[in-house]
């Protein structure tokens, strides 16, 4: 059994899907950050970076403690050695693409969000550079999502990774990916998937 602590933002529902995606039992365990709980130090005992998501893998002697989204899915991933191939090659594959999103696709969309929309004083510098920076990473994204079905060369952690991020994006900002048919079609092709639309609920709050 895995104890997933999770609050509902882009960065859990990459484990959720996952989780769902490989059958394997876990139990939500919400850390509602309105309340500040990730600070609380039973919370810090598990991911002392007092964000979401992490997990605490029971089926490890003594428990098994993982933070970060990336480091749970490729955790995940080589755990039960799905969603991410053992081939040397395939598996820089999925790598780069899963660190463009944690690198690149994911920190963008949020500060652009927080500059535009969240903070207290417009900063209009700050929000041109990561606004033409999230641009650009949509048009990499979609010149090669226009000639492949999936990020590597099958689903993967990769797909699972970006796809949160995405469909946030398109909520906050639907101009990001006007004129992206590539992104599109991959967006309706991933979100198709049962256990990534049971994913995407989780958790429920």
């Amino acid at each position: 059994m895995i104890d997933f602590y999770a609050y509902a933002t882009p960065n859990n529902r990459k484990v959720s899907i996952a989780l769902e995606e490989l059958g394997l039992p876990y139990t939500v365990k919400v850390v509602d950050l309105t309340k500040g709980e990730q600070h609380k130090p039973e919370y810090l005992a598990i991911n002392p970076n007092n964000k979401t998501p992490a997990i605490l893998d029971h089926d490890v002697p003594g428990g098994l403690k993982v933070f970060e989204s990336g480091a749970i899915l490729v955790y995940l991933a080589e755990k039960t050695g799905r969603l991410m191939p053992s081939d040397a090659v395939r598996k820089a594959e999925v790598m780069e693409w899963l660190m463009f999103q944690m690198s690149g696709v994911g920190p963008m969309i949020a500060q652009l969000n927080y500059f535009s929309r969240t903070a207290s004083q417009r900063l209009p510098l700050a929000i041109e550079r990561f606004q033409t920076e999230t641009e650009r990473l949509m048009r990499v994204l979609d010149k090669h999502l226009s000639s492949h079905d999936y990020l590597a060369r099958e689903y993967s952690i990769a797909d699972i990774a970006m796809y949160p991020f995405l469909v946030w994006g398109r909520q906050i900002f639907p101009e990001l990916l006007t004129s992206r048919p590539g992104v599109i079609q991959w967006m309706e092709r991933v979100g198709a998937r049962p256990a990534v639309q049971r994913g995407m609920k989780v958790p429920n709050l």
